[in-house]
């Protein structure tokens, strides 16, 4: 007996399986405040340098008399007669701002602006090289002390780095305290989303996942700027968003460690008690007899694989093999075209005419829509071809908008602006939590925590790029939508590439992936294979399994070639009601 047939008879989508997915839902608040916190507490409303007769003016009146100047908001005034003023050779150390919604960011108070802009953006670096650390450490202990833990101590550094923050006052405090923050970066996310997964039936996965994904993260994105209105102050605003992440530690009273992992760690006993529990929550009564039999499977598989000789794998194993070397490779570059994207395409929310927290809520709002056509499509066309296809939908996304955006004549139309920039991030969100869900199933159970880990550092790397990109539009302005087009048409070509894994069976082992998915073309996708064993919906995963029994029972007592029966037994489980395009 395997672990989904144990896992469906303990309960693989019941009471337990709606309380992790409803931890996964705050996980996802959380975190989507956590990103983005350095947007909000940078953000750099209007703003001129101060001159004494300013004081009483309007701030129309103020831009006014700027606008006849290059850079109104660097540019110090000599001295100001009524419309007409006359510029200083001087550096501005003053400025007045235009407060958004009277918020008063990071930037204003410090005075992060003009000549010392690059404060901020050296913390934001700061910040994407502690996501890089820590997504390796955080991935390595995982798969080392098990997915909770990891996920705890993740989190407290998300908290300290936050909260530490509100201190500082020198550029090398706050980039500091900006490290430590990006070390929770992503494993905050993916440890939650990891032990979910684990714990899933297969044909619950895109449901579940992406659901809890597109309403909780929405609610989180869309909130976070009101957040920072609502506070007033951004020092106030980082302590509300910061202290929150503190409940996650109450996890590890309610959340199982996975049982997969365990297993894959020759703790079985550790396995089955977790398995039990669950059972409890859900109220199956499991007997111990299924238990010994899910034990001697175990036993098996660790003497197939050298038994106390057994090498725990690591991420370099998953570039021993060629198969699992191509696949890792191709996850590498995906991940690194979809967060390089998603990255620009997010954070691009200032200088477009309209208050940087109305584009921000509104540009969120796209999450809960591509969550949702996640759900109603992956299952249907399969995740390597939601893969391919969002990756080129969000290709000819971003292309259009940047093309239309550039070749705009005159001043820029704000409603077409954000038109265009929120249905390039409809694109982009759909790549990337398609993206998510394939890369975890992809990778076996074994290096999963690490793997994962190794994809997202490989996307967080990219993301280093963006600014260079975004520059590069200095000198013609349709460059950055066209490289970004090309990176996702790319994307779109090599994920083809990948193997299947829709309601299948996933590797646990370096071995299964290796073997996982051969034999399949560029262009197998489950709705348009045919089947010709058609089966009937099913309230569980249990029915395939007792098929199998049955069949296996069958061949014994009729002599029909057992050998043949028992290696039919080991094939994945495909739910046949998704091979359908209607």
């Amino acid at each position: 007996m395997d672990f989904d047939h144990i896992l469906a008879k303990c309960g693989d989508f019941s009471r337990y399986q709606l309380l992790i997915l409803t931890l996964f839902g705050v996980v996802n608040v959380i975190v989507s405040m956590h990103y983005f916190t350095q947007t909000v507490i940078s953000f750099v409303p209007d703003h001129w340098c101060y001159h004494e007769k300013l004081e009483n003016r309007t701030f129309d009146e103020i831009a006014a008399i700027y606008s006849k100047f290059p850079n109104p908001s660097c540019t110090k005034l000599a001295d100001v007669n009524g419309l007409n003023a006359t510029a200083s050779t001087e550096k501005c150390t003053r400025w007045i701002y235009n407060y958004d919604f009277g918020y008063r960011s990071m930037n204003t108070e410090l005075n992060w602006v003009c000549e010392s802009s690059y404060k901020a953006r050296i913390g934001q670096s700061l910040f994407f090289i502690g996501s890089v650390v820590g997504t390796l450490f955080y991935g390595l202990l995982s798969d080392k002390i098990g997915r909770l833990p990891a996920l705890i101590l993740s989190n407290l550094s998300g908290f300290i780095g936050d909260f530490s923050t509100i201190f500082t006052s020198s550029v090398t405090s706050f980039t500091l305290c900006r490290f430590i923050s990006g070390l929770a970066a992503d494993t905050n996310f993916y440890l939650m989303y990891i032990i979910v997964l684990e714990y899933l039936r297969p044909s619950m996965r895109t449901f579940g996942l992406n659901m809890a994904v597109g309403v909780f993260y929405t609610i989180g994105l869309v909130f976070t700027p009101w957040m920072a209105v609502l506070a007033g102050h951004w020092q106030y605003y980082l302590a509300s968003t910061s202290i929150p992440i503190l409940f996650i530690a109450t996890y590890y009273f309610m959340v199982q460690e996975s049982a997969q992992w365990l297993v894959t760690r020759n703790d079985v006993d550790g396995a089955i008690k977790r398995l039990k529990r669950v059972a409890k929550i859900n109220g199956r009564k499991v007997s111990i007899t299924d238990f010994e039999e899910f034990r001697k499977y175990c036993e098996k598989q660790r003497q197939k694989q050298g038994g106390d000789d057994q090498k725990h794998s690591n991420l370099i194993d998953m570039f021993r093999t060629p198969r699992m070397r191509k696949h890792t490779l191709i996850l590498f570059f995906k991940s690194m075209v979809i967060t390089l994207c998603y990255d620009v395409v997010s954070r691009n929310v200032e200088g477009m005419g309209i208050s940087p927290f109305i584009m921000f809520s509104l540009s969120a709002l796209v999450v809960l829509p591509s969550s949702l056509m996640l759900v109603l499509l992956q299952d249907r066309i399969g995740r390597k071809g939601m893969a391919s296809g969002s990756l080129l939908v969000g290709g000819f996304f971003t292309v259009a908008a940047g093309i239309a955006i550039a070749y705009q004549k005159g001043s820029h139309n704000a409603i077409l602006l954000a038109c265009l920039t929120i249905a390039a991030r409809f694109g982009v969100a759909i790549s990337y939590e398609s993206g998510s869900q394939y890369a975890t199933e992809l990778i076996p159970t074994c290096v999963r925590g690490q793997g994962v880990a190794a994809v997202h550092v490989a996307g967080f790397a990219a993301s280093f790029l963006a600014p260079y990109i975004l520059w590069l539009g200095t000198f013609f302005k349709a460059a950055p939508s066209m490289i970004l087009g090309v990176l996702f048409f790319s994307g779109s070509l090599v994920c083809l590439l990948l193997p299947e894994t829709l309601n299948r069976s996933l590797p646990k082992t370096l071995e299964e992936g290796e073997e996982f998915g051969k034999g399949e073309s560029m262009f197998d996708f489950p709705c348009l294979s045919k089947n010709k064993n058609k089966s009937t919906d099913s309230d569980s995963e249990m029915e395939p399994y007792e098929k199998r029994k049955q069949s296996l029972t069958a061949g014994l007592e009729h002599g029909n070639g057992s050998a043949h029966v028992i290696a039919a037994s080991r094939h994945d489980i495909i739910d046949d009601n998704s091979n359908s395009c209607a």
